[in-house]
């Protein structure tokens, strides 16, 4: 039995330290984390964009319940989606979003299926986290929806962060 206990890997990484949501109900919810990064969904058909913590496990609300697939044809006719990974850090002059990547999704709610590249959606994570800027593949509706989430959120992180993500965000 000891050998069996040995065997089991020990994980040993920590995408988030603090959940802004863990054990206070609701507190907090909507609210980038300081810690690191943070998922924001930008609904492209309604125009807006929230925090939604459960992405960072692929259990967003948007994601759950449904099945997603590479292929763009099982989601046909579905909504569209961005995952934006969201890394602050601080400078001498103050907090910063200083990594912004963002990911395609495509929902289709009749269907139950989805279209997201899993591998795209980790590495743009750690893009975001190595302080990266990957937003001009995104379409012109969705840049100023998300432009104006990030100055909403903070206009001082928005002004300290690099002129590189107000210019793709243009």
């Amino acid at each position: 039995m000891a050998n069996e206990e040995k065997s089991k890997p020990k994980m040993g990484f920590t995408i988030i330290k603090n959940d802004p949501t863990d054990g206070h109900k609701g507190f907090g919810i909507g609210s980038l984390s300081l810690e690191n990064v943070s998922p924001v969904i930008v609904d492209v058909a309604e125009g807006t964009a929230i925090v939604d913590i459960g992405a960072m496990h692929a259990k967003s609300e948007v994601e759950r319940g449904i099945k997603f697939t590479t292929n763009r044809e099982d989601s046909a006719g579905g909504k569209n989606y961005w995952l934006v990974w969201v890394t602050i850090d601080h400078k001498e002059s103050g907090a910063y979003f200083a990594g912004v990547t963002a990911c395609e999704m495509v929902v289709n709610r009749e269907k139950r299926r989805g279209y997201k590249i899993l591998a795209d959606h980790v590495n743009r994570m750690d893009k975001s986290m190595k302080r990266h800027i990957i937003v001009d593949h995104m379409d012109a509706p969705s840049k100023k929806i998300l432009a104006d989430f990030l100055k909403s959120h903070n206009e001082e992180m928005w002004n300290n962060s690099d002129e590189k993500l107000a210019n793709d965000l243009a």
